[in-house]
């Protein structure tokens, strides 16, 4: 029997809502909130249809990201390409995907779970001419009794390759999905900077960990920087990028990585990390300083983040607001007998 060797690659899509109006998105080289474009010599799928009220977006234009009513029946097009010299025969078919400790975790082969018996697609096979392309129809079909919650899949294409002795390779690229399923509006999305982690990895390179808490009801996949004021005589530094691939379902907590130059040193520094998931954006700050040896840490609390500062402001203007009312009534003369 054949070995399977897999290679799994996650690209990005887009899906609209179940109502809306859609419209193709931009190309992969005109808007950077597209996927990348496939690979000479390679296979690539993606969603052509994005959702207008999420044109602003990033995260709903990448993947398939939805809130839908029990019963309801959506139709989404999917566009498979074939960027080889030669013929390519393809599966497309749906297959269950998790996510736990950070990360969006598809599983093996054809494995089920709610959302894919839910999904279908036609075609399900096709043969690509070298350097073409063509549309597949994906259909979910949410049943009318099923509980509320968040379920995660992925539209996997896939082609396998000649078999080289005992070894066949099996290559497939895909489109995630997060499908939550409710009534009324969709549950909120949120999260907070809870600490900042200021460490020095094996190798002696600077690494900043932000503690993110999942707070809303939907995944995040998160992106984001880190930069650095007031650092030795004056210095700054930045922004260095987030390492990409976190993702938290909710009431998750991880840690997003933002590895630093070996020539940052060690400070005092204040730092500033800015993180988004879709339109959600928040901040933590705090001073921090580089341990010396290679392999320590130092966690240190964060500031508020810049929503959390303007509620905590709006409630105290409103505390003083209300004593000074109290005050002055206290003060009014009485009424003569």
């Amino acid at each position: 029997m054949l070995r399977r060797l897999i290679a799994p690659v996650l690209l990005a899509g887009a899906l609209a809502p179940a109502s809306g109006l859609l419209e193709a998105p931009a190309t992969a080289q005109d808007s950077p909130a597209t996927q990348d474009s496939p690979a000479p010599g390679s296979l690539g799928i993606r969603l052509v249809d994005a959702p207008i009220s999420s044109r602003a977006d990033p995260r709903a234009r990448r993947y398939i990201v939805d809130h839908l009513p029990p019963g309801i029946v959506i139709h989404r097009r999917v566009e498979v390409s074939n960027t080889s010299g030669a013929p390519m025969p393809i599966s497309l078919y749906p297959a269950a995907a998790e996510i736990g400790h950070g990360a969006f975790r598809f599983a093996d082969g054809r494995t089920a779970n709610d959302l894919t018996t839910w999904t279908s697609i036609v075609p399900h096979a096709l043969t690509l001419a070298p350097h073409s392309r063509s549309m597949a129809t994906v259909t979910v079909s949410v049943p009318d009794d099923v509980p509320a919650g968040e379920r995660y899949a992925v539209i996997w294409a896939e082609t396998a390759g000649e078999a080289k002795g005992t070894v066949r390779e099996i290559n497939r690229t895909g489109v995630r999905m997060y499908l939550s399923v409710g009534r009324g509006g969709g549950p909120p999305t949120d999260f907070s900077i809870d600490s900042l982690t200021a460490q020095r990895s094996a190798g002696g390179d600077p690494v900043i960990l932000a503690q993110v808490h999942n707070t809303g009801g939907r995944a995040l996949d998160l992106s984001g920087d880190l930069r650095l004021t007031d650092g030795p005589g004056g210095m700054s530094a930045g922004p260095f990028e987030a390492r990409l691939g976190t993702t938290l379902g909710p009431g998750e907590i991880e840690a997003v990585t933002v590895t630093l130059s070996d020539q940052v040193p060690d400070g005092p520094w204040k730092a500033l990390v800015r993180l988004r998931s879709g339109l959600v954006r928040r901040t933590g700050q705090a001073t921090i300083t580089f341990p010396h040896d290679a392999g320590t840490a130092a966690a240190v609390s964060t500031g508020r983040s810049s929503l959390e500062t303007a509620l905590a402001s709006a409630l105290a203007l409103c505390v003083l607001g209300f004593i000074v009312m109290l005050v002055r009534r206290g003060r009014r003369p009485a009424t003569p007998a």
